[in-house]
């Protein structure tokens, strides 16, 4: 495979694994050795690009990965009506339990814009934070097109404050633009949408339990460059096309 090829692939790879936010977790079975147990998860991605996943201690898949953290996570575009003829990642890692504080932290300020209704059991039950570390991709983004590839994630340079601000900013400020995004893109109108992320490739919607990911349409390496790129499409007719020679 060229490298061409590969690297084009790379961007479709990386993109469908933002768009989605629930995926197929395969560990290996500690009751029942040599088969593989599948579960279903959501996640998001950390400030490094790898999924993030909270997940109980006394559920089964959190067994498994103690005892082995070698792992799989399936994504395939959603509502897909011919799932072999649209794009799917799986993502072969190793899972690693967040024990730091400032980490775990982290993680949930995160992971709670996505999905905030795990911060309830979160408190209330024994769920632990723990991060997929890719160590290689396989992407078939549909008839003919299968990829194996290394490096896939990519850091979120606004992870942390940066990208507190901006969130807690919009959506204080700005529910008329996100109302407008949701427009251009189609996408459900009720119930209002807010912004709960932004990476340097795009923004995440969540609309009820849903989440949306929506791209710039060129990458975004400082703040002033997301301000720009939100004004811009606030002001937009139509959702610009994306710049596929980037990244």
């Amino acid at each position: 495979m060229s490298n061409v090829v590969t690297n084009t692939a790379l961007r479709p790879a990386r993109e469908l694994l933002l768009k989605e936010y629930r995926g197929v977790l395969s560990t290996h079975s500690k009751s029942m050795p040599g088969f593989p147990f599948g579960s279903v998860v959501p996640y998001c991605l950390d400030a490094e690009g790898q999924p993030l996943i909270l997940i109980s201690r006394i559920a089964q898949h959190t067994h498994n990965l103690q005892k082995d953290p070698k792992c799989s996570l399936l994504v395939g575009e959603r509502e897909a009506l011919d799932v072999q003829a649209v794009g799917r990642l799986t993502v072969m890692a190793e899972a690693h339990k967040l024990t730091d504080g400032g980490a775990i932290e982290a993680a949930a300020a995160r992971y709670y814009r996505y999905f905030p209704d795990a911060a309830n059991y979160h408190k209330a039950h024994d769920f632990d934070f723990w991060r997929l570390q890719p160590v290689r991709h396989r992407y078939i983004g549909g008839f003919g097109a299968i990829h194996w590839l290394d490096q896939v994630t990519m850091a979120n340079p606004f992870a942390g404050a940066a990208e507190a601000s901006m969130v807690e900013h919009m959506n204080s400020d700005h529910a008329a633009a996100i109302a407008h995004y949701v427009a251009l893109s189609d996408l459900p109108d009720t119930p209002a949408a807010e912004l709960a992320g932004i990476d340097s490739e795009g923004l995440h919607l969540r609309i009820g339990q849903a989440i949306y990911w929506l791209p710039f349409p060129k990458t975004c390496n400082t703040p002033t460059q997301v301000r720009e790129a939100l004004v811009l499409l606030a002001r937009a007719a139509k959702w610009p096309t994306v710049d596929e020679t980037q990244g």
